[in-house]
């Protein structure tokens, strides 16, 4: 089954090459110009993209081809010792690799907006290695495939998104404005009550001092009003010796002798 489809890739290849050499004759090649990013991580077991562009000056057609190859960092892998074909696109047709990438690379790009890109679903420890991006587009042939570097890693070892660090940061900070907020107002209700609590407590000590005066003032004129007679004002009263026989040797009497009050009202 391999040899089969390798000698199918073989002739296809071979067919395109015949194809450009055509082109070449017909008219000058030009550089062109593939981009990829440098490096790339996956999580095991989980889809990821190999992005790749391309910059030409002629119009995509038909005879444009893309070829995507692998170079495993596995010494114990068979793909270690050369780039191996894993995709081939040709003519509007897409011819899947070996049996290891064969139902794994996806074709997502789109070539007539110069987008070559592929996904591999799901990425595995055995994808670890170096990905080549090359394509033709008569006659444009002339150009250095891209490289990516792949790393696939566990869970626990793939970084976050910018976008998932973002939103935590977020939300973080609101968190710390909403604590901070909770604070300052029990703060300022303790302060709030605690001042409310001094003012009652002077004014309950000014209200308890300041009648005393009062009260003393008050006492002194019920003990004033107390001592004075409730009757008719009589003036003191004034006692005398009364002679009633006219003798030296009459019995002197002590009568009491009432005289007009002499208090002012």
């Amino acid at each position: 089954m391999e040899s089969k489809w390798s000698n199918a890739l073989r002739k296809r290849v071979l067919l395109t090459g015949f194809t450009l050499c055509i082109a070449l004759v017909t008219k000058p090649a030009v550089a062109i110009e593939i981009y990829t990013e440098s490096e790339v991580m996956m999580q095991n077991g989980t889809a990821g993209a190999l992005r790749c562009t391309f910059k030409s000056n002629e119009v995509v057609s038909s005879s444009t081809s893309v070829t995507w190859s692998f170079q495993s960092s596995h010494p114990d892998n068979r793909f270690y010792t050369a780039p191996y074909v894993i995709f081939y696109f040709y003519n509007g047709k897409e011819f899947p690799g070996p049996d290891e990438f064969k139902d794994r690379v996806q074709f997502i790009g789109d070539i007539n907006k110069r987008d070559v890109s592929i996904q591999l679903n799901p990425a595995q420890f055995s994808d670890n290695g170096t990905f080549f991006c090359d394509v033709k587009n008569p006659p444009d042939v002339m150009g250095t495939p891209a490289r990516i570097e792949l790393r696939v890693v566990l869970k626990e070892s793939f970084p976050q998104s910018n976008t998932a660090v973002i939103v935590g940061a977020v939300c973080g900070a609101l968190f710390l404005l909403v604590l901070i907020a909770v604070a300052a107002c029990i703060v300022m209700r303790v302060l709030h009550n605690r001042h409310d609590y001094e003012g009652c407590t002077s004014l309950e000590s000014v209200s308890s001092q300041a009648p005393k005066p009062r009260k003393k003032v008050e006492s002194s004129l019920e003990g004033s009003r107390s001592t004075s007679p409730s009757g008719p004002l009589q003036g003191p009263v004034i006692y005398a010796q009364l002679d009633h026989s006219g003798s030296k040797n009459s019995f002197h009497k002590m009568e009491p002798v009432v005289y007009a009050d002499i208090r002012k009202n």
